[in-house]
């Protein structure tokens, strides 16, 4: 019996040591950005970001598509070639001999033809415009990887984290399970059977809760390793040397949450709407919308390039006619013709007029898609900084207040039943509350990373550029010392 009590004791003075340490790293934990850190080198998020960007087949289309389109901006500012015309004029058909008749000629012509107004130069200018596009799409899409990529990994991440969470409160459930046992076996205190059940069952919930985190840990890891691969950069790149070096193994993410700093910090001061001409203006310079301006300008010129079908086209014609002698051994004068050829633009209400207002409409049209563009992201802006505000507030009253006092309270309850003053089941469900307040403040802490993301994909502009995504907000400035 004496044996029984003693042994009961120190599982007692183990449990409560085992409790404190575990508060103590929790609460450090789960109120830092850096809740908790995983052991071994892992894939970073800048890393991740940079091979997203070397190996994305778009970037490398869509500079493809824009040599394109300067290559045709040249060739459309060129004359068309000159066309050259041989033949024999005006041959006797009784006998077909080239002597007979003095109209019998060979005949070689050469025409030019001279497209109207100053449409080759219109038509260039609008290619050029055109591919001013790609430079601001490439923008956009690098800026869309960066917040696409580090949304998938922070997914990976909260997942991956939340997993050792569990893991490292699962000992401490095993610990409260043997207590238990110890103390029903030894009918020591007020452990009852259905305590013994009760911490069987949170260990296998505990489990089922693990399973479920590894299976959203994969699908974010598969989703982010599309991202990764390498594997057909040979085939669209140059770059035939790069290795990412995670596309054919498992991922494994750092242990460390970033903190990405805000641009155009003054919008979030106030829960107030801003101004809808204040978000707008600095909208304007996105790339996305730039974009759009670029297309703008190039169908603008498309209605420039509708009204030259009004100028007549021209085309101008020479040709050289070498008779024989006739058929007395007489020489015969060779001749030569020149002239010019234009057609008169002159029934315009059923093609030209209908293509000007075609040209007209298609402007329009263009300029309506930057309007719903900026109306989508000023939309979205809103809808973001809302959520941003409402996670700040939770972010604040889970370190201040939440997390604190569930830390309290489990210890109270833990201390009290093992000083056999408490009962077990509110024991556990202290501990549970704490668990679940860990891994909810884990997630508000990602959730919050993930909307800063977007929020900045909204304000990359030449000041704010795509590098500057994932800087820090303690991010010291390069050249200077903390």
């Amino acid at each position: 019996m004496n044996s029984s009590v003693s042994w009961f004791n120190s599982a007692k003075k183990v449990l409560k040591w085992i409790v404190a340490v575990s508060f103590s790293v929790s609460s450090s934990a789960a109120i830092s950005n850096d809740l908790p850190k995983t052991e071994g080198k892992g894939v970073t998020l800048t890393i991740a970001v940079d091979i997203a960007l070397t190996t994305d087949p778009w970037l490398a289309g869509n500079k493809y598509s824009q040599d394109a389109i300067e290559a045709l901006s040249i060739a459309a500012g060129a004359l068309p070639d000159p066309k050259v015309s041989v033949g024999i004029a005006n041959l006797p058909t009784d006998t077909f001999d080239v002597q007979q008749e003095a109209m019998t000629q060979s005949k070689i012509e050469v025409s030019q033809l001279f497209p109207r107004g100053d449409s080759r130069a219109i038509k260039r200018k609008q290619l050029e415009l055109f591919g001013s596009q790609y430079p601001h799409q490439r923008q956009d899409r690098k800026a869309k990887v960066v917040m696409t990529v580090s949304q998938l990994w922070l997914d990976a991440y909260k997942a991956q984290e939340s997993i050792v969470l569990i893991e490292n409160d699962r000992a401490l459930f095993e610990q409260l399970a043997d207590v238990a046992q110890a103390t029903y076996s030894s009918a020591l205190g007020r452990t009852r059977q259905q305590d013994i059940v009760r911490a069987d069952l949170e260990l296998t919930q505990l489990d089922d809760r693990l399973t479920v985190l590894k299976q959203q840990q994969d699908i974010s890891q598969e989703r982010l390793s599309e991202w990764l691969s390498d594997y057909f950069l040979g085939q669209y790149s140059k770059e035939t040397s790069f290795d990412s070096g995670v596309s054919d193994s498992r991922i494994k993410l750092t242990g460390k949450l970033p903190d990405f700093k805000l641009f155009n910090p003054r919008l979030y001061d106030t829960s107030e709407k801003i101004s809808q001409q204040r978000l707008a203006d600095y909208l304007a310079e996105h790339p996305a919308v730039k974009e759009l301006d670029q297309k703008i300008q190039a169908t603008n010129s498309g209605i420039d390039l509708a009204k030259q079908k009004y100028k007549p086209e021209w085309s101008v014609k020479a040709g050289y006619g070498y008779r024989d002698d006739d058929p007395f051994g007489r020489d015969r004068a060779d001749l030569f013709s020149v002239g010019i050829t234009f057609d008169l633009p002159i029934f315009t209400a059923n093609r030209q007029d209908k293509e000007l207002r075609a040209a007209v409409s298609q402007a329009e049209s263009v300029k309506t898609e930057k309007w719903l563009l900026l109306r989508n992201m000023m939309a979205s802006f809103e809808s973001v900084r809302a959520q941003l505000i409402r996670l700040n507030e939770r972010k604040k009253l889970y370190e201040t207040e939440l997390l604190p006092q569930m830390y309290t309270q489990a210890e109270a309850s833990l201390t009290a039943y093992t000083n056999d003053d408490g009962d077990f089941a509110e024991a556990v469900r202290a501990r549970i509350a704490v668990l679940n307040a860990e891994i909810e403040a884990l997630s508000i802490n990602v959730d919050r990373q993930k909307v800063i993301a977007q929020l900045n994909y909204l304000f990359v502009n030449q000041q704010n550029s795509v590098e500057m995504m994932l800087n820090e907000s303690s991010a010291v400035p390069k050249g200077k010392k903390k």
